[in-house]
């Protein structure tokens, strides 16, 4: 897109060059020629500190856990009542937490995260024991 002076505006999509070697006459090395000789010159440019980049470390005098692992393996092998997969969003949450700084509120998911680890398998031992137990005590009174 090129804006002209009167106001117009034309909307081209090919490159436009305006300073070719055939327009200006001159070699097409003539511009690095120019920079070395500036740099003969003037010298190398002089930068004390290498670029930086922005780098958040995040330093905790007390180790926080979260409950990732213990609330995946509870979604992918005891998910009773959904209690693991809640348990893991809850981890999640308190993780997220931890990472901006609230340890306060990631303490709080976290111990609702591990509450809800702790009842996943009970109910789904409790569950699988009455799924045992009451077919027998039928058959028996029954059978």
């Amino acid at each position: 897109m090129w804006l002209y002076p009167e106001g117009g505006v034309s909307v081209n999509h090919t490159a436009h060059t305006f300073f070719t070697p055939a327009n200006t006459g001159c070699t097409p090395n003539h511009e690095m020629l120019e920079e070395e000789h500036e740099v003969a010159v003037l010298g190398a440019p002089h930068n004390p500190a290498p670029p930086r980049s922005p780098v958040l470390h995040i330093h905790s005098d007390t180790s926080l856990p979260d409950h990732v692992v213990w609330s995946l393996l509870n979604t992918l092998l005891v998910n009773c009542c959904c209690l693991g997969f809640i348990a893991f969003t809850y981890s999640i949450k308190s993780r997220d937490r931890k990472m901006v700084g609230n340890l306060t509120g990631a303490q709080a998911y976290a111990s609702t995260a591990k509450c809800l680890n702790v009842w996943a398998p009970v109910l789904c031992i409790l569950r699988t024991v009455l799924l045992i137990i009451i077919p027998v005590l039928i058959f028996e009174v029954y059978g």
